[in-house]
């Protein structure tokens, strides 16, 4: 019986991509303010306008933590003569 207590245990894990995630590697839109120098509604702003790869779990929203360090600001406005 026990024997089969463990195999089930080990089936009945399930990967998820929380368990995936490499420490480090995504970090959450507090984090990645304070990464910019920038305000969290900014942030979640050029999430929103699909600027950053994110992964959604459990309600919250995290980036990539190597795409908000190497983030380039786009020129806004008309384009000079």
């Amino acid at each position: 019986m026990l024997k089969h207590k463990t195999k089930y245990l080990k089936h009945s894990s399930t990967f998820s991509e929380a368990n995936a995630i490499p420490p480090g590697k995504w970090i959450s839109q507090s984090e990645a303010a304070r990464i910019r120098g920038v305000s969290p509604q900014a942030i979640s702003d050029l999430v929103q306008k699909g600027r950053f790869r994110i992964l959604k779990i459990g309600g919250k929203t995290f980036l990539d933590r190597r795409e908000v360090q190497n983030y380039k600001t786009k020129r806004t406005g008309r384009p000079r003569k």
